[in-house]
């Protein structure tokens, strides 16, 4: 049997305003090579490899299982190698990469025939948002959301090329449910309003590549400030101003926090590091590029 190499990158979502809307590809990645077997097997390596199950439950191959499920289709055990490089329960969308690489291999063992559009679509429904999943299955910066027939809809743009991001990871996990469960069932007018004049501002900055929408374009009232609590300095990272830094937003859920700045003031990205320092937090610095693309399948 063939062996076939899949590629698939990272994600954070949100991006301050645009709260389970938009989504952006990092250049970090989760790569597997898998092939039909016999029996199932999984191998893991890499980043957090520890927590990444070998056995049945593994997320990849339960969405495989899930998509055979809905086709009504059985799918035949594989040989599944996995080397991850994304950060596991840090904001950076490792379930849905998982998730995605489980669709992306489902279509090709059942011989499915589906385009990225309707690879997306399925990993939305599954996830239940389309942003990080939009961002694994199209790349680059996107805008996405799921129609009135239930079906996701999404349209990329790129980071102007005078912006540059990077991602400052603590020494920290944090569930998505936990950071879910402290949001609110409803919201005000005027919380909604301020969100939805954010949110057209920072999509409209990154399609014009205008620095002066910035750090208001990154502003938010509907999960940020509900999250301060989970996470040590986030007030003070998101009230950080310098020159040629755009701004901060929580990745995510977080605890990551996805950081906007000029090129050639890369050192605006420390002073993140700094804050979470003073909150006895140690961090890293991974200097992320925006991918280009988003799932690549090919023959190993």
């Amino acid at each position: 049997m063939h062996w076939h190499r899949l590629r698939v990158p990272a994600s954070s979502a949100n991006l301050g305003p645009g709260f389970d809307a938009l989504g952006l590809a990092l250049s970090i990645y989760l790569e597997c090579r898998f092939r039909e077997s016999e029996r199932l097997v999984i191998r893991v390596s890499g980043r957090d490899a520890g927590q990444i199950s070998t056995e049945a439950d593994n997320l990849i191959w339960q969405t495989v299982e899930t998509v055979a499920r809905d086709v009504s289709l059985n799918a035949g055990p594989i040989e599944l190698e996995i080397h991850n490089d994304i950060p596991l329960g840090k904001g950076l969308g490792s379930s849905a990469a998982a998730l995605t690489a489980g669709v992306v291999i489902a279509n090709h063992l059942l011989g499915l025939g589906w385009k990225p559009l309707r690879i997306l679509d399925e990993a939305a429904r599954i996830e239940g948002h389309p942003d990080n999943v939009a961002a694994c299955v199209l790349g680059s910066i996107v805008a996405s959301a799921i129609d009135s027939g239930g079906v996701a809809r999404a349209v990329r743009i790129e980071l102007p090329p005078r912006f540059g991001l990077a991602v400052v990871v603590p020494d920290f996990a944090l569930p998505t449910s936990q950071a879910r469960a402290v949001l609110p069932d409803s919201y005000s007018k005027a919380d909604t309003v301020f969100n939805v004049q954010r949110a057209a501002l920072l999509i409209a900055a990154l399609a014009t590549g205008s620095q002066h929408a910035f750090p208001a374009a990154l502003e938010d009232r509907l999960h940020q400030p509900y999250r301060i609590p989970l996470v040590p300095g986030l007030d003070e990272i998101l009230k950080l101003r310098a020159p040629g830094l755009l701004g901060c937003a929580l990745s995510g859920a977080g605890p990551s926090i996805l950081v906007f700045y000029e090129k050639k003031c890369e050192q605006v990205v420390d002073l993140v590091k700094q804050i979470f320092a003073l909150h006895g937090r140690q961090s890293e610095i991974l200097w992320a590029q925006v991918a280009p693309h988003g799932y690549e399948l090919e023959h190993a």
